[in-house]
């Protein structure tokens, strides 16, 4: 996990964030130049993908929540798996029996790929999402949010 080091502060990290958020909006067509200086003062220029993913990364670490990077066909344990989903190990177990997440064994051991854990992580997101929704236009069509009228 990733978080705000002693030596970057919170603050240094939404001025970056800020920083990289602007020019990427300032484009006017063209591509933010960006460049990364090596110690020998070699400078490579950062592709607008590269900066935009730090872009994402730097908003979530500015809002001091933490971040994760994990590679989409990693094999995980099943802890590993219930800590990416924030749910206890047992449960993952339950939903692996269920078949919700594919998994295999290596021995008696099951593992999972992360990229199975993400998508379902995103199915569960996306069903939240839509139930959420449900519920809003029921309730409004019952006239619970006369003001949205």
């Amino acid at each position: 996990m990733t978080s705000p080091t002693r030596d970057m502060t919170l603050e240094q990290v939404r001025k970056l964030a800020q920083l990289i958020t602007r020019e990427l909006g300032d484009k006017g067509g063209g591509h933010p130049l960006f460049s990364l200086l090596g110690p020998n003062h070699e400078s490579v220029r950062l592709p607008t993908e590269v900066l935009e993913l730090m872009q994402q990364l730097l908003a979530i670490l500015a809002s001091g929540d933490a971040v994760t990077v994990v590679p989409v066909h990693k094999e995980l344990t099943t802890q590993q798996a219930a800590n990416l989903l924030n749910v206890s190990r047992q449960h993952l177990v339950q939903l692996l029996d269920e078949g919700r997440i594919p998994f295999h064994r290596t021995g008696t051991h099951r593992r999972v790929y992360s990229k199975d854990v993400l998508e379902y992580r995103a199915r569960q997101k996306a069903d939240r999402r839509s139930q959420l929704d449900a519920m809003m236009r029921e309730s409004q069509d019952a006239g619970a949010y006369p003001e949205l009228d």
